[in-house]
Formats: C-alpha cells, sequence, structure tokens
C-alpha cells in the first residue's frame, strides 16, 4: 500500500517516516500525475491559504477533490484539517480548500507560534495516552453527525474520524509515535 505525503509545504519527511514505521509505503506527492499513484494521503500542517494556493496553482486541487469524492483516504494535520473542513469560523478564512470533512474550525484558535504546547490525550482504541503537539493549531468548533471524536483536548475534538476521512488539530509526525499514523494506515487497509 502506497500513501502519498503533500510535498508542497511542512513536515512532509516526518510524516514518511512515521507512515513507513506504521507499515506503509510513503511517497511524495508534488503533482497531480503522483496523486494518481498512491492509495491515499496526508495533507501536512503548514500555512493552510499558502497551501491552498500552492494546490491551485500546481494543478492538484481539482484531482484531489475528485480523488476524495471519490472516496480516496486522507489524513489532514494541522493546516491540513483546516483544507479538509467544511466550514471556517472567526475572522480568518481559507478560501481555496476541500471542504470534504463535516467540521466548522476556527484557524490559529491555541494562540500564535510562541503559545505552542505538549498534551497526553486519552485516543480511542488506544491503550495509553499519545503526546500530542499543538502548534498554531486550528480548533474543532462543530463535528456533523457522521463525524466521530477519537479525542479532546479541554473538551474541545482535536481528532476526528468521518468515513474514510482523518483529521487532527495537532502533529503527531513530530512525537516519535506512529500510533495515530498507523490508525490511518489501518482506515487505509480496510478500505
Amino acid at each position: 500500500m502506497k500513501i502519498g505525503v503533500l510535498g508542497l509545504q511542512g513536515d512532509v519527511r516526518e510524516h514518511a517516516g512515521a507512515l513507513e514505521g506504521a507499515g506503509a509505503t510513503a511517497r511524495v506527492v508534488k503533482r497531480a500525475d503522483e496523486l494518481t499513484e498512491v492509495d491515499a494521503l496526508v495533507l501536512p500542517g503548514g500555512e493552510s491559504t499558502t497551501i491552498g494556493k500552492l494546490l491551485d496553482r500546481f494543478g492538484l486541487l481539482e484531482p484531489l477533490r475528485e480523488r476524495v469524492a471519490a472516496g480516496m483516504p486522507l489524513y489532514g494535520t494541522c493546516a491540513g484539517l483546516i483544507l479538509m473542513a467544511g466550514e471556517i469560523v472567526g475572522r480568518e478564512d481559507a478560501p481555496l480548500r476541500l471542504s470534504c470533512l463535516d467540521v466548522a474550525v476556527e484557524r490559529n484558535a491555541y494562540g500564535r507560534q510562541t503559545e505552542s504546547f505538549e498534551a497526553d490525550l486519552d485516543v480511542v482504541g488506544m491503550q495509553r495516552p499519545f503526546r500530542a503537539v499543538f502548534i498554531r493549531a486550528p480548533r474543532i468548533e462543530r463535528v456533523g453527525a457522521g463525524v466521530e471524536v477519537l479525542a479532546r483536548q479541554d473538551g474541545a475534538p482535536v481528532l476526528v474520524r468521518s468515513g474514510r476521512l482523518l483529521a487532527s488539530s495537532f502533529h503527531p509526525e513530530l512525537t516519535g509515535d506512529a500510533r495515530v499514523h498507523g490508525l490511518f494506515v489501518d482506515m487505509v487497509r480496510r478500505g
């Protein structure tokens, strides 16, 4: 199984390493033709407006929308979550996004870079807490009826799943713990 990591911005190498550690073959995706060669895709963190513009500029936005609509599994972390969100609340929009996940998200809701933090999360299906890294993280303000909350931080959802879609407010690729990536790999395997 080949899982792509969008290679336009963010912790591409770290995500690829975590996917490999979870038993997948990781591939960096920067072009539309490379998107056709993977079974699933990870959208890394970064700056969501910039990533959206790059997706559009490199001709990836529409092919990615089509693949996701056809059932391709997708995992978005931090800015990737914003790109997946059906609704953006607050004063900062992200106009070029996939809008494939029924959640409302507020960008940078956990504060600026200097207010980054780590927290131990109880994740559904995991035997021990997952140490999560939050960097200028978005907050999930609302989840739709078909969205399952897998972890919360101070009562707010921070890891959610809906069908073949997985999204987190935090950066699991920075922890050295591949369990969240393993959850995604299992989702892809189950089809």
